[in-house]
């Protein structure tokens, strides 16, 4: 098969410190190995940075504030574990800033797979999802959202971008349940 499902940011530290990021978990928990069976490959990324922070750029107040929230977004941390079930086949990337694509080798990966078509899922719909459909849109992959393997802080920013940002670009919006589809 030539399909990811790409899951991202659904790790211990943003389930566990952000109550709209654990709406995502029993939809994507029985999505997961419906995709397996389905020959789609499950990517997992989760967010961290280095301990010592060289990663967290100077005039970046968001990151920043990340950064200094404690060890939660700290490399190696239990923050940064994947809050889901990862199988051995499962692909683990480790990403700095929102895209999944950004100083990654997401797309090498992909890429070496032979795949080309996406569905992303993660948090926040407006951060995370949304750099990484563009991202990967940018790259020529064809895409699809899960809306409820999706979520963000305001539930109002989430229904835009799957209403009106995602369908306007092209990507198709679709349910966890309905995902891959025959």
């Amino acid at each position: 098969m030539t399909t990811a499902l790409i899951i991202g940011d659904i790790q211990r530290g943003i389930t566990s410190g952000y109550p709209f990021a654990r709406s995502v978990v029993p939809p994507l928990t029985e999505l997961i190995p419906r995709a397996r069976a389905a020959g789609v490959l499950v990517v997992f990324v989760h967010f961290a940075f280095r301990d010592n922070g060289a990663d967290v750029p100077r005039g970046n107040a968001m990151l920043k504030a990340f950064y200094e929230t404690g060890d939660a977004f700290h490399e190696g941390s239990a923050g940064t574990e994947i809050a889901l079930p990862v199988a051995e086949e499962d692909v683990v990337v480790l990403k700095r800033r929102a895209s999944a694509f950004a100083g990654t080798d997401l797309d090498l990966v992909l890429r070496a797979r032979g795949v080309t078509t996406l569905a992303v899922a993660g948090v926040a719909t407006s951060a995370m999802v949304a750099a990484t459909c563009y991202d990967a849109a940018d790259r020529g992959y064809e895409l699809t959202v899960l809306r409820d393997g999706c979520a963000d802080g305001d539930a109002a920013i989430h229904d835009f971008f799957m209403d009106a940002v995602f369908p306007s670009r092209g990507f198709g919006v679709m349910s966890c349940a309905d995902w891959p589809g025959e």
